[in-house]
């Protein structure tokens, strides 16, 4: 599978994230907690070239608590600091500014012994559609000021936002992939909601995401479902759901109907906090 998704407005996004580079100090990534690889965009690294970064693990309270903190560290080990938000809450938003600006203070002094007066920091913030953006930058502010939505490719346009007299934030549109060269990179995008339904099957997504459930969070899996084994063969898994849930069409399973719960409900949380990636799955694919 290839999905070829980068509409005109994206490949604005990314001149435009070029040519503002030199305005900015710092740039502020946000990734899904949940799938903190797949929901970088590969070309961040090349744009962004040696600017300081924060990654920001967003949606932390839907993420396991455990692999989010080995996320952590493997970006320490990159030389990225990470911190865990919950960008829709306002949690884990305090040390932002006190970070950045402990990754700026040899800027700053510099700055300051050339008798420049002092400024607020000018800060990018980038990530890819859905990610929570415009959802952070409205905590910040406090008022909604940027547009957010459910749905990607809410933000179109750039804007500066002035975050107190520390922080000024500009806001870019989402990128995301020219292609997803990795099936599974699609997948775990697809099934935390970070691209529309109607790029995928939702079939494939839901087999994908029990077959991940089952190997991951087997007893999870069972008390969703009333199930007291977990079937190795997906469509008996499918059935069994279907039976337990009351999805049939006749005599038959509602497979469609089967699939839509599984996404739904992995959206709403009824699974409890997931994380559908660790460190050492993409060290060892690498």
């Amino acid at each position: 599978m290839t999905i070829q998704w980068f509409p005109g407005h994206m490949a604005k996004a990314r001149r435009e994230v070029t040519e503002k580079l030199k305005l900015v100090d710092i740039i502020f990534e946000l990734v899904d907690a949940r799938v903190p690889y797949s929901s970088r965009n590969p070309m961040i690294d090349e744009i962004v070239q040696h600017k300081p970064r924060i990654v920001f693990l967003n949606k932390a309270d839907m993420a396991d608590k455990e692999r989010t903190a080995e996320w952590i560290r493997y970006f320490k080990n990159q030389g990225v600091t990470a911190l865990a938000i919950n960008a829709k809450a306002g949690v884990g938003l305090k040390p932002i500014v006190s970070e950045a600006k402990r990754l700026l203070t040899d800027k700053l002094e510099r700055l300051k012994a050339k008798g420049v007066k002092p400024r607020a920091i000018r800060a990018m913030i980038v990530g890819i559609p859905n990610s929570g953006k415009s959802t952070l930058i409205n905590r910040l502010h406090g008022k909604n000021i940027a547009k957010t939505g459910n749905m990607p490719g809410v933000t179109k346009a750039q804007q500066w936002i002035k975050v107190g007299n520390e922080l000024e934030l500009l806001d870019t549109p989402g990128i995301l992939w020219p292609k997803f060269e990795d099936q599974e990179v699609g997948l775990k995008l697809a099934v935390t909601g970070a691209i529309k339904d109607t790029i995928l099957n939702l079939d494939d997504v839901a087999v994908y995401a029990l077959k991940f459930l089952r190997t991951n969070y087997p007893e999870r899996l069972k008390e969703k479902f009333e199930l007291t084994e977990i079937p190795e063969d997906i469509i008996e898994l499918f059935d069994k759901i279907g039976l337990v849930r009351g999805f049939k069409q006749g005599k038959e399973i509602d497979y469609d109907k089967v699939a839509e719960t599984v996404i739904r409900e992995i959206r709403g949380e009824k699974f409890g906090p997931l994380t559908f990636e660790r460190p050492r799955d993409i060290q060892e694919e690498k």
